[in-house]
């Protein structure tokens, strides 16, 4: 049994724990035991591969490694994290430490957001002990809290209806909801976080935030970094599948949106704290490879001597083949062969595919380059040794059924089955994407799959998941992990509102498209003077920074749905909401710090921030709110909702820098840690855009 003396280090209540070193509860062993003394909850589970042991703990903890021996000599390295308000631990075998360390993370960790519903967690708990028996689940409700309206408070908790609606007619202290809603208000455990507290109506409790909380915080991110405002999410691992170009294939318009909001995804969970898997599932299996591998042998016998050459353009290689394909019946029957011969595994052909698939990568990888985007590519043809065994375990369970020669799943609810294996016996993108679930669920572990395609493929994604939940793969309850979820997204739009193309109607390449927005960013550039001003390289940096980065600002400030035209003179203005005026934005606090001549790293250290003035205060509260807009972006992977953040950022610097004199002013310390947290978030913000910083414009 754990000794109290060494628990007691972990919790601020000692008292607490001599209870609960009497008991039995807290074990690695099978069945599933609850504990619950003073508002705390513990769960142990039976081991499962990752030994996830949640526990419910509404109270501040200390950041501690703790050393201590388990029950029956098991060596062991639990680690605590704080996930919504509480601790989970997670267990490995660690031999090596004679023992176990359990680190707790401070609940003070997390969003804002977090860190008031923990509070108000203990206040509802409390508050409906006296009603618990009317109806049980009031008493482990969560809180529901948003940003009010500023005339109210900065936070609102809307428990109190929800509450109401279980609880009336039934005898209790409670009279209506205002009545629970002053409940709330009364139990809030004391915390320096909350200023005040007052019911509104129906029950609406509006809570005001300490201004000296705000202050504290930033000053706090300055010395810490923004990653300690992170917020803690409940997993550990995820696995983002975005941009997906096929092999042999140039990158067009049509793969922008993947890419940028893909990358805008995965960049989010690690800020997070997540580890992701960028994975690029390129389609590199199929029979466009037997028509392209044909065409090669047949154009140039020697090619294994001619080298690379004998592809050349890789574009207008695949057009030839695929012109001949259309016209010439012999030569489409040896291109099916050729698939065979391929998938078969023959050298000959398994090096001409190899080689078309390389001479592509480099193509991507030019395109990837300048979007400063990183992934690891997994494509079709990796998975597809793993199908003939995933088929077959989806078998075992009853899922897969014959229908007219092909197998299938059927999926409730939807006319046509989901088929896995076509009438002439081979694979289609099902069995390709069931292979990959189960592969990413079992292999590399992942909690969180996150498809990114165009919405168009919804139903597609929609019956798959459905047939892996049936198969056990993922819990029914969508709420629950592991999960998976497909992001969509719309069209991009030409000027005439049809699909972005050419006036020859052809899809525009992205790597034109990203040139364009080079070339004119750059010409603006020289426009306002600055080519007598600034080195080759910075003109180079700053043209490419603006020019990708209106591209993709532009797409990511829309609601993924929708579709959005693309309009290259509204993308580059320096006025609106676009990221020329966000990066001119940011540019222009950067100047503000170099004119007060100050060393702003020394002015973290022996610096504080005060809030007195109401735009500063209004500030403060909009910059502490970050980590929750990264929260909310996340929870149904909108990233328009963190360009929105920063363009009212924008905004409301821009009121305070108008009211309230930075340089020269007795704030002006104070004043310029405000300008430096401001800056810090923005670039947090383009960071998690994709978007590059500039410090100078």
């Amino acid at each position: 049994m754990y000794s109290s003396r060494r628990v007691a280090h972990v919790f601020p209540d000692s008292s607490f724990f001599s209870q609960l070193s009497s008991t039995r509860s807290i074990k690695n062993s099978l069945g599933l035991c609850h504990l619950k003394l003073r508002r705390l909850t513990l769960i142990a589970q039976p081991p499962c591969s990752k030994k996830h042991h949640p526990l419910s703990l509404p109270v501040n903890l200390s950041v501690l490694s703790l050393p201590y021996n388990l029950p029956a000599g098991e060596e062991s390295k639990v680690r605590g994290r704080v996930v919504k308000g509480c601790v989970g631990f997670c267990s490995e075998a660690s031999p090596a430490t004679g023992g176990c360390t359990a680190t707790m993370i401070d609940a003070t960790a997390g969003s804002v957001r977090q860190q008031v519903s923990r509070l108000l967690r203990e206040s509802l708990h409390v508050s409906l002990q006296p009603v618990a028996e009317l109806d049980p689940s009031v008493v482990d409700v969560e809180p529901l809290v948003a940003i009010c309206n500023p005339r109210f408070g900065d936070y609102q908790c809307n428990n109190a209806m929800g509450i109401w609606s279980k609880i009336r007619g039934k005898p209790s202290s409670y009279r209506n909801p205002n009545s629970i809603g002053q409940a709330i208000v009364a139990n809030l455990p004391a915390s320096t976080l909350i200023e005040s507290a007052t019911v509104a109506g129906p029950g609406f409790v509006n809570l005001v935030l300490s201004t000296s909380y705000i202050a504290q915080r930033l000053d706090q991110m300055l010395i810490q970094g923004i990653g300690s405002w992170a917020p803690v999410l409940p997993i550990q691992r995820a696995l983002v599948d975005f941009s997906s170009p096929n092999i042999a294939k140039e990158m067009h318009v049509g793969h922008l949106r993947s890419t940028i909001i893909g990358d805008s995804l995965a960049r989010m969970l690690e800020y997070c704290h997540v580890e992701v898997l960028r994975r690029n599932h390129v389609g590199d299996w199929g029979t466009q490879f037997g028509m392209l591998i044909e065409y090669l042998f047949e154009e140039f016998p020697n090619w294994e001597e001619i080298g690379e050459q004998a592809i050349g353009d890789l574009q207008a290689f695949y057009k030839a083949a695929k012109q001949k394909f259309d016209a010439d019946p012999a030569f489409k029957e040896k291109a099916q062969q050729a698939v065979v011969r391929l998938q078969g595994g023959e050298q000959r052909y398994h090096v001409a595919w190899e080689s078309i698939c390389d001479i592509s990568r480099r193509e991507f990888d030019l395109v990837y380059k300048r979007l400063n985007v990183t992934l690891e590519e997994k494509g079709e043809s990796f998975y597809n040794p793993y199908i003939p065994a995933v088929l077959e375990k989806l078998s075992e369970k009853g899922l897969i059924e014959e229908s007219d020669g092909a197998k299938v799943i059927r999926i409730e609810g939807v006319e046509y089955p989901l088929i896995v294996v076509k009438r002439d016996g081979g694979y289609n993108y099902a069995s390709t994407d069931l292979a990959a679930c189960w592969y990413r669920l079992n292999v590399e572990r992942a909690e969180w799959l996150v498809y990114v395609t165009d919405i168009g493929q919804a139903q597609h994604f929609d019956m798959w998941f459905k047939a892996v939940k049936r198969a056990g793969w993922l819990p029914v309850n969508d709420n629950d992990y592991p999960k998976a979820k497909h992001v969509g997204f719309g069209l991009v739009l030409g000027a005439d509102g049809k699909r972005f193309r050419t006036r020859s109607s052809e899809v525009v390449r992205l790597i034109e498209l990203l040139d364009e927005a080079k070339s004119r960013s750059m010409q603006g550039l020289v426009e306002r003077g600055r080519e007598g001003e600034w080195t080759a390289e910075e003109l180079e940096h700053a043209a490419e920074a603006l020019g990708y980065g209106a591209i993709k600002y532009a797409d990511l400030k829309n609601n993924r749905l929708t579709n959005y035209i693309f309009n290259f003179d509204q993308m580059l203005d320096v006025r609106g909401n676009t990221a020329v005026y966000l990066l001119y934005a940011h540019a222009r606090i950067r100047s503000i710090i170099r004119r007060s001549g100050k060393n702003i790293e020394e002015l973290k250290q022996i610096g504080t921030i005060t809030l007195d003035h109401e735009n500063e205060r209004q500030l403060g509260l909009h910059l502490v709110q970050f980590a929750e807009i990264v929260e909310d972006a996340l929870a149904e992977f909108y990233p328009n909702i963190l360009c929105e953040y920063l363009y009212n950022l924008s905004e409301v610097f821009t009121k305070f820098y108008s009211n309230c004199t930075v340089i020269g002013s007795e704030q002006e310390t104070s004043r310029l840690l405000i300008c430096e947290a401001t800056s810090t978030v923005m670039r947090e913000c383009f960071k998690l855009l994709g978007i590059t910083p500039l410090e100078r414009l």
